[in-house]
């Protein structure tokens, strides 16, 4: 058995246990099994995914070691099944909140490092500013063709067109027309996405309610539906602005079910992900194994 130290926080309720891992020598204890553990709402802690607080020097894939010169801490961010994900927008902002308290990081400006490359913060006022970094269309020549390259039929609910979003981890964004209600769709289960992407996908679901403003559902690969996905709110903003075409806002707000976030497109290619970052306990729990 291992004594693990942790710290819950979400960021607009998709929450996470961050593990600290200062001398990079957890990652073996961390596997599958034990993420999933940990993650289980009734006999873990509880947690739409694990966040390893490790050196970047430490980490396991070459290319986030690579990194080190730019970020000295590596976001190992892995979802409720255990798998290992690219990047997590909300959870990037509580990565960032924790090395600020602990003093792992000072000042208002720091860098970050994950699996989709290194990723600048900025602190604003009670708010974290994420640099998401370059996004693309993952089928641009057929998204400028017909507006859309997917079909997403959700579980007893509507066959929608859908956009492909490449955030650095992958989304499919559907508009829901404005007569069905958004918050009686089942996202229980995983809505279906031809053509079925081979690793998979986070489906989001959106409602276009005013000038830069929609809502959003959203079901995570990986985890299920959760309140918030950081990633998800920016694909979301990002279609909505590429299917209203010249003339839409560079910034939206978008309403998740737990909070607001504020997404903004910076040049043709960039995009920030503004939203607020809370750590709520701090423990102790025992690996194991």
């Amino acid at each position: 058995m291992t004594s693990l130290r942790f710290t819950k926080g979400h960021g607009t309720e998709n929450d996470f246990v961050l593990v600290p891992d200062l001398d990079g020598t957890l990652g073996d204890l961390l596997t599958d099994e034990a993420v999933r553990l940990l993650c289980d709402r009734r006999a873990g802690i509880g947690a739409d995914g694990i966040i390893r607080v490790v050196p970047t020097s430490a980490a396991e894939e070459v290319t986030v070691r690579e990194q080190a010169g730019a970020a000295p801490w590596f976001m190992d961010y892995r979802n409720a099944d255990g798998s290992r994900a690219q990047m997590c927008g909300n959870g990037s902002r509580v990565f960032a909140a924790y090395l600020r308290r602990e003093g792992l990081e000072t000042g208002g400006h720091f860098s970050i490092a994950t699996r989709s490359g290194v990723k600048q913060v900025h602190f604003e006022g009670e708010n974290i500013s994420i640099d998401l970094g370059p996004w693309e269309l993952a089928d641009p020549l057929t998204a400028a063709a017909k507006g859309f390259d997917a079909t997403v039929v959700v579980p007893g609910g509507p066959e929608l067109s859908g956009l492909s979003v490449d955030m650095g981890n992958p989304h499919t964004v559907a508009v829901l027309p404005a007569e069905i209600d958004l918050d009686r769709l089942d996202l229980s289960r995983p809505p279906v996405v031809f053509p079925r992407p081979q690793d998979g996908t986070n489906v989001e679901i959106v409602h276009v309610i005013g000038p830069g403003r929609i809502r959003l559902r959203v079901h995570e690969r990986g985890v299920g539906e959760t309140r918030s996905c950081g990633t998800g709110a920016s694909a979301a903003a990002l279609a909505t602005k590429f299917w209203q075409g010249a003339g839409a806002p560079n910034e939206w707000t978008v309403e998740v079910p737990g909070g607001t976030l504020v997404v903004r497109a910076v040049g043709d290619s960039g995009v920030e992900l503004v939203g607020p970052a809370a750590l709520v306990a701090d423990g102790v729990t025992t690996l194991l194994g």
